[in-house]
């Protein structure tokens, strides 16, 4: 799952995923390994290979992780030049497009790095692993006007394991990984950032005398809308060393009269490369073919999405359930309605 090595850019899934010739943009199946399997994953370095083999159900995790990954990023770019397609027949399941030390680079590690912390903390609260279980410490606490009980799950252990699987195969002393360290960290501040109080009443008669709450991890989708938002605003940065006794290494804007970025904010160190033309030595498919909206003035614009080559417009049939009525008892008659839409396409 470490996203550090520049040939190996997204080798953290334990298997590549099995896509359909036709499809180059979804994860279909991941097929299922065990901890045996762990000796086997040459990208792996031995701290990863050790975590994996904890068990597994462990390895089962990682998957999921992985998985949640791809389909998480393909959402959040659906409508822009590089939507996340996968490459087949490569170790690398994004090919060659996070060689770059871009803004998409800085995106997936981390979302990689949160969705491994949020399948970790759910699992754990699901007593799917041995080594974590519910989280304890927020018992702890002593509010006031309602006490905690549940199940909390437990989100600082998800991000304990990230943090030990993921950077295990990030180097300090590179300018790229310095770079993946810090997206990692951001990826899982943004899950522990918004963790969710969610409280139930007890009490005779609905008097809710007894307000019981724990903590629930949010939705994974809301952790990637986050990270999306940091992506648009992410930080040019450059490497500055500085020698106080020892080298230091520190990110600083690429720019003096720009913001530095906090620990939350993603960073990326070079201009993110061409995606409006095929590359097959990157896995860039280009945006020839691609539907655009001819009345949208975003990045699935017809404009943007075409990078200026225009589009062509093209009639296709389109059908819809239609005039639906309620029919005692107990089903839904529909009618098929047909209609013919205009589809545009990028030349």
């Amino acid at each position: 799952m470490g996203l550090g090595s520049s040939t190996s850019a997204y080798n953290w899934n334990l298997a590549a995923p099995v896509l359909s010739p036709a499809s180059n943009t979804s994860v279909e199946a991941f097929p299922t390994l065990h901890k045996e399997n762990c000796h086997s994953l040459e990208y792996l370095v031995d701290r990863q290979r050790q975590l994996c083999m904890l068990s597994d159900k462990m390895v089962q995790v990682l998957q999921t992780g992985a998985t949640q990954t791809v389909e998480e990023c393909q959402h959040q770019f659906r409508h822009s030049r590089w939507n996340c397609s996968t490459v087949q027949n490569s170790t690398d399941i994004f090919g060659g497009v996070l060689k770059f030390k871009s803004r998409e680079a800085a995106f997936v590690h981390s979302l990689s790095s949160a969705a491994l912390a949020h399948a970790v903390a759910r699992a754990c609260s699901r007593g799917e692993l041995n080594e974590c279980s519910c989280d304890s410490r927020v018992r702890k606490r002593t509010p006031r006007h309602w006490q905690w009980g549940g199940c909390s799950e437990d989100i600082r252990y998800g991000e304990i394991f990230s943090r030990d699987f993921i950077d295990a195969k990030e180097n300090k002393e590179t300018d790229e990984g310095l770079m993946n360290l810090h997206n990692n960290e951001a990826g899982r501040r943004a899950v522990r950032g918004r963790m969710q109080r969610v409280c139930k009443c007890h009490g005779m008669s609905g008097s809710c005398s007894v307000r019981v709450c724990w903590r629930r991890l949010p939705q994974l989708r809301l952790v990637g809308d986050a990270l999306s938002t940091r992506y648009e605003g992410a930080s040019h940065v450059k490497i500055v060393e500085r020698k106080k006794g020892k080298n230091i290494r520190k990110l600083r804007p690429l720019h003096a009269d720009m913001k530095k970025p906090n620990k939350t904010d993603l960073v990326y160190l070079e201009d993110s490369p061409d995606y409006c033309e095929p590359n097959d030595e990157l896995g860039i498919l280009g945006t020839r073919g691609r539907t655009c909206n001819r009345t949208s003035a975003g990045l699935d614009g017809c404009r943007l999405l075409c990078c200026g080559r225009g589009y062509q417009t093209r009639v296709r049939d389109h059908e819809e359930k239609c005039r639906c009525r309620f029919v005692w008892c107990c089903r839904v008659h529909c009618e098929i309605c047909r209609s013919k839409r205009d589809h545009h396409v990028c030349n």
